[in-house]
């Protein structure tokens, strides 16, 4: 059914719920799986006035370590489920747009992620990535509540 599903965290107590059920999917099935992670740039979250106090380099740094803090416990509990997985950061991206990015590169067939299930006004502000994922996607996406 499927080989290559696309495991999205973001290191969240949801997101670690999703991951446990992917990889639990992937086991299941017999598939490989990719984990993603995915960081906004520096200018999309960053002022001018940021910029002096928190250099470029420091940011992208500090994302690097994250990023690693994020998928490392999923590259574990991977290994403890015997699932073969592989891990990936995807830089300078908005969330969604670095999961569907990941899962063309990576020629996955499934996509499992978390939503918070934001509502009303947050949701507005914030938005929906697991929104943007469904509606963009061209594989199918798993949404893990």
């Amino acid at each position: 059914m499927f080989k290559h599903i696309l495991i999205a965290t973001d290191g969240s107590e949801l997101s670690r719920v999703a991951v446990d059920k992917g990889l639990g999917l992937a086991k299941a099935l017999g598939a490989e799986v990719t984990a993603v992670t995915v960081t906004p740039s520096w200018v999309s979250i960053a002022p001018a006035e940021a910029g002096m106090s928190f250099p470029v380099e420091d940011y992208i740094r500090a994302t690097q370590v994250s990023a690693q803090a994020i998928l490392s416990p999923v590259g574990a509990a991977a290994k403890q489920a015997g699932v073969t997985c592989s891990l990936l950061h995807e830089p300078d991206q908005l969330p969604a747009q670095g999961i569907l990015a990941a899962a063309q590169a990576t020629g996955s067939d499934l996509i499992v992620m978390a939503s918070h299930g934001r509502r009303g006004f947050k949701r507005l502000l914030l938005g929906s990535q697991a929104n943007e994922v469904l509606t963009h996607s061209t594989i199918p996406v798993l949404i893990v509540r």
